[in-house]
């Protein structure tokens, strides 16, 4: 792993710049599709295991998966509800505020949000009286989001649909898409479907996972199916440049273990702030744009993987009951990481009843309702949505007044 790979396979090929010189990262084995929990009646049916690895491309240092899985088969029927998470609607509530109050938003605007769930942040703008409108390909949570009053076209974004769009609606002032970005196997037409639908004069502002915080802080059960990239800056000035648009300004926001918020707009629109030279001085400086800089990834999550299945094993040498928090996406990576020591858990528990008496996907732990870790009592909760950790624990008060304890795995496993 300490050089380049100067010619992978096709499939690697680099989906932004097309390059084929290439890095492996970290490779998770065959995993099952994280999100696609089981009925009980499904026990014994096929259940189907993808490779999930991440290499990074060594002309633009856009980290991303080797092998995808069709986006229909993903997200088609879904049953992440961003409303199920009081961080996920505070969040959502205070992003709507500052978008509304920096581009002087109103009645005469135009706002789009891309994967935009149940209507959990869009809601805000209906309440504003700012026009705006979803794409969400989840037929089920689609419905959801009209029930709550959020018009919502039920498909996927691309240049395709955004050209439509443009026909039927016209241009948008604002352009949103938290935590998808990363999901569009086709980066490219995913960022000319955003340029397409924007006014002259309009931001793009996505959010996602800051890759930089994934290798820093071993958050490697960030990597599953649905995100295909682990964006840093770097890649990206060069992708929105391909499309005419350019970076001007990024956040860092502590939401999901550390994500970045970039605004773009149509060239020579804006000034370009300092926080996008910052952003990539920052980069350079911690080697995001070396290979060395990846090495070491693998080797910190086999560390946090050996030391997960050491804790299983002494507490059931001890007699001690764990159960897990969290029927999430990452959590599933990590315990189908983990493997066969995992399936000690005697239950997840969660608060989303769409997840409520279904099996985790793979292992097939039984998901129940978040009351049960008090009506239960296990010993320990492995804490599987750790970027939630304070709102999880203010909710268990009764399970930690017991006696409980969380364990927040990594990037070091602790327990509080």
């Amino acid at each position: 792993m300490d050089q380049l790979i100067p010619n992978m396979p096709a499939a690697y090929r680099c989906r932004s710049c097309g390059s084929t010189r290439s890095l492996p990262v970290i490779d998770l084995g065959l995993q099952p599709l994280a999100n696609n929990l089981l009925r009980p009646e499904d026990l014994g049916k096929p259940e189907p295991r993808f490779p999930l690895a991440v290499f990074v491309c060594g002309d633009c240092w856009l980290m991303q998966i080797t092998d995808t899985v069709p986006p229909v088969d993903l997200f088609s029927d879904y049953i992440y509800f961003s409303s199920f998470s009081d961080a996920m609607l505070r969040h959502a509530r205070v992003a709507v505020q500052k978008h509304i109050a920096e581009k002087k938003l109103g009645k005469d605007s135009f706002v789009i949000e891309i994967a935009s769930n149940d209507g959990y942040l869009l809601k805000n703008f209906v309440e504003a009286g700012v026009p705006c409108l979803g794409f969400e390909p989840a037929a089920n949570i689609a419905e959801v989001a009209r029930r709550n009053g959020v018009e919502t076209h039920c498909e996927f974004f691309g240049k395709a649909t955004a050209e439509a769009l443009r026909g039927q609606k016209g241009q948008a002032d604002l352009i949103l898409g938290n935590n998808v970005f990363a999901h569009a196997p086709d980066t490219n037409d995913f960022v000319a479907g955003a340029a397409e639908l924007l006014k002259p004069d309009g931001w793009v502002v996505f959010e996602f996972p800051y890759g930089v915080e994934m290798i820093d802080k071993v958050e490697f059960d960030t990597i599953y199916h649905e995100h295909v990239y682990y964006f840093t800056l770097t890649p990206l000035i060069p992708l929105f440049a391909r499309h005419g648009m350019e970076v001007f300004h990024v956040e860092r926001l502590p939401i999901h273990g550390g994500s970045l918020r970039l605004y773009a707009c149509k060239k020579d629109v804006e000034t370009i702030r300092d926080t996008v030279k910052q952003t990539l001085d920052a980069e350079t400086s911690q080697g995001v744009s070396s290979a060395g800089y990846y090495q070491r990834f693998s080797e910190q999550a086999a560390r946090v993987k050996a030391d997960l299945i050491a804790f299983f094993e002494e507490q059931k040498q001890a007699g001690k009951t764990v159960a897990a928090y969290g029927a999430s996406a990452k959590g599933s990576t990590l315990i189908n990481y983990v493997g066969d020591a995992a399936k000690n858990l005697a239950f997840i528990a969660d608060r989303s009843t769409y997840k409520q008496g279904r099996l985790s996907p793979g292992l097939h732990v039984p998901v129940v309702a978040a009351e049960e870790l008090a009506a239960h009592r296990p010993d320990y909760a492995v804490l599987l949505v750790w970027n939630f950790a304070e709102e999880v624990m203010a909710q268990q008060h009764e399970f930690r007044a017991q006696g409980g304890r969380f364990v927040i795995p990594l990037p070091k496993l602790t327990v509080a």
